[in-house]
């Protein structure tokens, strides 16, 4: 190995990092301690871990902490590349702009009693987020602030009384506390961190989830939360502060530093590629990224414009600081495992490293007074781009990669086959309008509050929303609509005297099922489908298509 590599490899490692790391005898850096009231336990941490992975946490039962942040994408949300499902019409609010953000699907917009409302930009769609959702791997790293503007900071506060837990060094904590009463992210409009804590204590752990046999599966097996919380701080109390803490105590085991870069670093000249190695040496030289992306994860921690998109669109540090320097700044990220968490920046800008190397290879995209100068015009040839991204992938983390200990998960409700499973086609109305059904929440036993929506009905006219215990293979036509559901015994007829709104197309309404808790409704089957009374259309009725609900 070449000594000026490894002095170059050596000057990234120890670059600065805004949360000074220790050091351990002949080992990694490790992450700065937790604060002084959030010790670190095993149990703790396995309870963090169920929390973290417990869609029961939102509102609906279809969002975990970990919907947008699965370790095989980098830790970051793989539904966001590529996918018209996650774009969020940003700044000018049009879809299908240039200001458009790939961002993370949260929830439908809902009521406290869980019926669903229609939300201006999204309908009775899943919510987007406005901006990308940061890795939790090496989160731990940074205890002074995280998100992209830095709003959640180190010191944390109890949500519902605001006394001071720890006055500095817990922004996991304090970022912990944000996204389960975000009604776009995971909770009900007015939602709040008792209704949280009420819903854990009375939730049996991971319900909806497919646990694999490990250390957490041991962990919960036969456990209430109640039970769980008193293994992890000695009592069996279930308070947001505690549920917060667990969650940020889990988070402080997803440390990511066994990539080949740290294979290299570690004295083997083999982990890194001739190519790689020389990507190194332009990522520590001509190619400037060494400037913000040095220490032990590849981030100085600090906030930076760098002319993805115009400072307007979104002010990021500036909404936190109010400083005009820091208009449009986002926190530098980790590069750590930036091979798998695409798309990039905060907007999700760009799909590929390549992109991103060309992006900062022609000095970025815009300008402002408040621009980072050290973005500029770099000149790199095809091949040194090229380098420089084969040595971001030397920074992954098989481990994460591979979702190996201590990124193994369960997998989660909305990832598996138990989701309503749509079929058929849906009958036009007025104006063409084809009503939409919504059926997501899990069909679980016990599940006391699923709802099931319409949208693009007519407004003001009456719905029926019909159950059946048997399914219209051949779709018979009654009353101009086309049934995808038996009409033999057993139906359930749900009526809505008048949809929400009051023109074609703009109707929308739900209804809350209740599942009864009987081990004998476990793999039986419902059919479900919509009608909507339309007197201006050809046909007396229009429908949605169906759904077949099975319950578990």
């Amino acid at each position: 190995m070449h000594l000026t590599t490894f002095a170059l490899a050596l000057s990234l490692f120890c670059g600065p990092l805004l949360a000074s790391p220790s050091t351990a005898q002949g080992g990694p850096p490790q992450p700065p301690p937790p604060p002084p009231s959030n010790p670190i336990t095993p149990a703790k941490t396995l309870l963090g871990k169920a929390l973290f992975w417990d869609e029961q946490l939102s509102s609906g039962g279809t969002s975990a902490c970990a919907t947008c942040h699965i370790p095989s994408a980098g830790g970051q949300d793989p539904r966001s590349a590529g996918n018209p499902a996650s774009r969020h019409p940003g700044f000018d609010g049009l879809l299908g702009t240039p200001d458009d953000i790939a961002g993370s699907i949260g929830v439908m917009e809902s009521a406290a009693d869980g019926s669903y409302l229609s939300n201006t930009d999204f309908g009775l769609q899943r919510q987007v987020t406005g901006r990308q959702a940061p890795t939790m791997i090496n989160a731990a790293f940074f205890n002074g602030a995280l998100f992209w503007d830095g709003r959640a900071s180190g010191r944390f506060e109890d949500p519902i009384t605001g006394q001071v837990i720890d006055p500095f060094g817990a922004a996991l904590e304090s970022q912990a506390a944000a996204p389960p009463t975000s009604s776009v992210e995971m909770g009900h409009v007015g939602v709040d961190w008792l209704d949280i804590a009420q819903r854990v204590a009375l939730s049996s752990p991971l319900d909806l989830a497919e646990i694999q046999p490990g250390d957490l599966a041991d962990f919960v097996a036969g456990h209430d939360y109640p039970e769980l919380f008193n293994l992890a701080f000695g009592s069996p109390a279930v308070t947001p502060v505690r549920i917060i803490q667990a969650i940020a105590t889990y988070e402080r085991s997803l440390i990511s530093l066994e990539s080949p870069f740290d294979a290299f670093l570690g004295g083997n000249p083999g982990a890194l590629t001739p190519q790689q190695q020389a990507g190194l040496a332009i990522f520590n030289g001509p190619g400037r990224c060494v400037a913000c992306h040095g220490g032990p994860v590849n981030s100085d921690g600090l906030f930076h414009y760098i002319g993805v998109r115009p400072t307007i669109e979104d002010e990021g540090r500036f909404n936190v600081t109010g400083n005009p320097a820091d208009r449009g700044s986002m926190k530098t990220p980790s590069l750590r495992n930036v091979e798998l968490s695409g798309p990039y920046f905060h907007n999700g800008a760009f799909a590929t490293l390549n992109d991103v190397v060309n992006f900062y290879d022609r000095g970025g995209d815009f300008n402002a007074p408040n621009k980072d100068p050290r973005i500029a015009p770099i000149g790199l040839s095809p091949g040194q781009r090229n380098a420089l991204v084969a040595f971001l992938r030397a920074l992954t983390d098989e481990r994460v990669r591979n979702e190996t200990a201590p990124f193994d998960r369960p997998t989660l409700y909305m990832e598996s086959n138990n989701r309503p499973v749509p079929y058929g086609t849906g009958t036009p109305g007025t104006n063409g309008f084809v009503p939409r059904l919504v059926a997501l929440e899990p069909p679980r036993i016990g599940n006391d509050n699923m709802t099931i929506g319409v949208e693009h009905g007519f407004g003001g006219h009456q719905a029926i929303l019909a159950l059946s215990p048997s399914q219209d293979f051949g779709g018979t036509v009654f009353q101009g609509a086309t049934l995808h559901i038996g009409l033999t015994g057993g139906v359930q007829l749900h009526r809505i005297p008048h949809l929400n709104g009051s023109t074609p197309g703009t109707g929308f309404s739900s209804v809350n099922i209740e599942v009864p808790l009987d081990p004998v409704l476990i793999g039986t089957s419902v059919f479900a489908q919509w009608f909507v009374l339309d007197l201006g259309a050809p046909v007396r009725f229009s429908a949605t298509d169906a759904v077949e609900i099975t319950f578990y």
